[in-house]
């Protein structure tokens, strides 16, 4: 699914404690900072675009700095030139620190709008600098109240470049050393999805979650030292028992004042909304998110495939995953059917970002994946997705199968419900013209018939095409469908503000106006 990007994963350290420890990456704990290059390579998956890091150190004239770039981590940080590496984090060096990699869904692709975001002040406590997850529905409305001052600028086209004001507001209202105060203002003014990490020249730190929980955040506090990431296998990795790994609960935040720790509510949360995604495509999948393990939710997707299966089986079928993501449910789905599932297709793992390519979709595709035909020639192929956003990458993919693969039939199961609607909260799908199933469906329409789903497959050159139904997404992330966010496949918005922008972005549709992106534009109603 090369064709949905996240927005990006956040990653935060402290070392509180006093001697040596397995946690600590030096004896005393002194440079923590070093784990974040460590963290932010776990959680890589969730933004390839830019990555950086923000250090505190008393002993140092900048007592907050911030090194980030445009390019992976292993880019950013230097991490295959050793030398490079080590001056790096000796000069970063630091008992607390912040960390970011990131994806744009909004804003350039620039150095300026990498993250963490430093906010220079003579005052310590409002010098400060932050890492931000998710996507505000309320950006515009946001933006115009603070431009609403002829006295005030922004120079991005960012909701975090926004989140930075509303920051350094809430520091000047709530004095310093009241971080549960900035957090209880940052809940009543923002709509959306918004996991921050924030540490400041007094070398007070918080890590907080939206009262949603859209967006996963989880922690751990063991042996004096204190870690969060965006996902649990970044904990893991860096060697926290599984026991103290935990999910931070929607609306609550760690926060570290004076040295101590400390676990806070600071909004209420009468419901959740977890981005079903996150289970079925953006998290690695060995975490565990909210206490569900991803490779399991994966494999129930497989096993929900099978279920609706109605083409007979044989031995000239096989299953075959789009790879990577999409291999736990196709191996699941294979199981249940008594079918081999085989990697008929290799993807290259070294066509990244850096890849010159061309407009072509076919000649990206081909870039990006090699179709084995001594696998797939003259078989009945069963090809297993995570799901399909825009279609353009699956058609060009279909067409490589059956061209180099000569494969005799093509069968897309797609281990999702259709997506009909744009995501307000992070992921880069912000209109409904660019999707692919509202093109065959109804305003309001979640149900697919078989003659649906016909011309969907021949639109995309396959022989069949079959979309898990909505209520299988909750079963198979084994949590009720009120505590998800499936907005993008049930149009149901946890958000009033996403709301807003849903009714907009039909109007646009309906009107022929859909151009740019919906998020961009004034809502109809306020929150």
């Amino acid at each position: 699914m090369a064709e949905l990007k996240h927005e990006c994963g956040v990653a935060a350290v402290y070392w509180l404690g006093e001697g040596d420890t397995d946690l600590a990456p030096v004896e005393g704990g002194e440079e923590a900072s070093r784990l974040i290059p460590r963290l932010l390579v776990d959680i890589q998956n969730r933004g390839q675009l830019a990555a950086g890091l923000t250090s505190f150190n008393a002993g140092r004239n900048q007592l907050i700095d911030t090194h980030k770039e445009v390019g992976t981590v292993s880019e950013v940080f230097q991490m295959n030139h050793q030398d490079r590496f080590e001056a790096l984090m000796r000069e970063y060096a630091g008992p607390a620190a912040i960390g970011h990699v990131r994806y744009a869904t909004c804003g350039k692709d620039d150095r300026s709008y990498a993250q963490p975001f430093e906010n220079h002040h003579i005052a310590k406590p409002k010098w400060f600098s932050f890492g931000f997850n998710g996507q505000l529905s309320n950006y515009q409305e946001l933006r115009d109240e603070i431009l609403s001052d002829p006295e005030f600028h922004l120079t991005r086209e960012t909701d975090t470049e926004v989140l930075m004001h509303v920051l350094s507001r809430g520091i000047k209202k709530h004095g310093s050393g009241n971080l549960l105060g900035v957090l209880e203002g940052l809940a009543e003014q923002l709509d959306g999805a918004w996991n921050v990490v924030f540490l400041n020249a007094c070398g007070d730190m918080f890590v907080a979650r939206d009262p949603l929980g859209i967006k996963p955040l989880c922690y751990a506090f063991e042996e004096g030292m204190f870690a969060a990431a965006s996902e649990s296998v970044a904990l893991a990795n860096m060697g926290f028992r599984d026991e103290a790994i935990k999910s931070l609960e929607p609306g609550c935040a760690v926060i570290i004042e004076k040295g101590e720790f400390r676990l806070e509510r600071f909004a209420e949360s009468p419901k959740k909304a977890h981005c079903f995604f996150e289970w079925i495509y953006f998290a690695n999948v060995a975490s565990t998110l909210d206490d569900r393990g991803v490779y399991l939710s994966r494999k129930r997707l497989g096993e929900e495939l099978a279920a609706q299966e109605l083409i007979e089986m044989d031995s000239n079928t096989i299953v075959v995953p789009v790879p990577d993501t999409a291999k736990a449910a196709a191996d699941s789905m294979a199981y249940q059917l008594g079918v081999p599932s085989l990697e008929g297709l290799i993807r290259n793992r070294y066509v990244g970002r850096t890849f010159i390519e061309s407009r072509n979709r076919a000649e990206k595709v081909r870039a990006k994946y090699t179709p084995l035909r001594e696998v797939l020639e003259g078989r009945r192929v069963l090809l297993v997705e995570d799901t399909i956003v825009r279609s353009t990458t699956m058609q060009a993919l279909i067409s490589q199968l059956r061209e180099r693969g000569g494969v005799k039939e093509v069968h897309v199961r797609v281990a999702c419900a259709p997506i009909i609607a744009p995501c307000f909260y992070g992921i880069d799908m912000s209109t409904i013209g660019e999707l692919f199933a509202p093109q065959f469906m109804q305003p309001g329409q979640t149900e697919l018939t078989p003659e649906i789903e016909q011309q969907m497959a021949d639109r995309l050159g396959a022989d069949s095409l079959r979309y898990l139904p909505v209520e299988a997404i909750s079963r198979c992330v084994d949590m009720p469908c009120s505590s998800l966010c499936q907005a993008c496949i049930d149009t149901k918005y946890p958000t009033t503000c996403g709301q807003s922008l849903f009714e907009r972005a039909l109007e646009l549709e309906r009107s022929g106006e859909s151009t740019g992106r919906t998020y961009d534009l004034p809502l109809t109603t306020r929150s």
